[in-house]
């Protein structure tokens, strides 16, 4: 079993594929690992030392991967930080060329675009080139709630609207949507809500939530992480709500360890148990979807 991971890399630090590569390979799943960016340290340090790669780069780092059979043997693509439009387009050609040789090949696109927080944080070209090319080819979105309004257009804070702004994206591609750090009516402020909504075999949808109690830190890659934690156990043969459980619970866990140890950055080694069998384990609870 392969995973080709698409995103930045940090030399310190747990985001993009620093933060995704190592709980995937945990599962057992091999990991073909081509980076987008080489930096020192996410930002948000007082220094930061590297650039977004060269679009050629990527491209031959793509070109060679596919010269060596990784396409064949992989299970599913994983796009996260692009660090150009140019990055995206390559990436959007690649992941074509590569459904099209493995048609068993699933693409997993994480958009990482921006926050509530912060707003938007990639170059202004990159969200409509990953709205309009990249989720058109993915069978799995994972966006967070801010970047979830943006694929749809519109803002979104009931349940209601979530499945139908939902199956408006799903009529464009991708069968199942993940959204992270969902802000509803009626989610209790002391949990974090993840929901999963996918596309049925007899055309109607089905949702599901996770509540995850809020735990008071803010690390950054957790969205990364989440990606590789969903796209493992996708990839081990788990449906969508034990996957959504998993990785919820996952997260959960290695959030608890990073604030015991009071850590900027998530104790993503030294919590491997907790991402292989995390304890507790919060269920995927179903929920209406009309």
């Amino acid at each position: 079993m392969t995973v080709i991971s698409i995103q930045s890399q940090v030399a310190f630090g747990h985001v993009g594929n620093s933060a995704a590569t190592f709980p995937i390979q945990l599962h057992g799943i091999d990991v073909v690992a081509v980076p987008t960016t080489l930096l020192s340290n996410r930002p948000g340090y007082s220094t930061i030392r590297g650039r977004v790669l060269d679009v050629q780069l990527v491209a031959d780092l793509l070109q060679g991967i596919e010269e060596r059979g990784a396409v064949e043997s992989a299970r599913m693509i994983l796009s996260g930080y692009l660090g150009s439009a140019d990055i995206g387009s390559d990436v959007a050609d690649f992941v074509a060329r590569a459904k099209a040789a493995n048609p068993a090949l699933l693409y997993c696109c994480d958009p990482v675009l921006g926050d509530r927080d912060r707003g938007m944080f990639v170059r202004p070209d990159i969200p409509p080139l990953v709205r309009d090319q990249l989720c058109p080819l993915a069978d799995i979105i994972t966006p967070n709630h801010f970047e979830f309004e943006f694929l749809c257009g519109a803002r979104v804070t009931t349940i209601d609207d979530v499945v139908a702004r939902a199956r408006a994206l799903m009529a464009r591609g991708p069968a199942t949507i993940v959204i992270t750090s969902a802000e509803l009516a009626g989610t209790p402020e002391a949990e974090i809500e993840t929901l999963a909504i996918e596309r049925a075999a007899s055309e109607g949808i089905r949702a599901w939530r996770v509540r995850t109690p809020r735990v008071p830190i803010s690390p950054s890659g957790t969205g990364d992480l989440f990606a590789g934690l969903f796209t493992a156990a996708r990839v081990r043969g788990l449906a969508t709500p034990d996957a959504l459980s998993h990785a919820a619970s996952g997260i959960h866990g290695v959030l608890v360890r990073t604030a015991e140890r009071g850590t900027e950055e998530m104790r993503i080694v030294e919590s491997a148990g907790v991402m292989l069998d995390p304890k507790p384990r919060f269920a995927a609870v179903a929920i209406p979807a009309s």
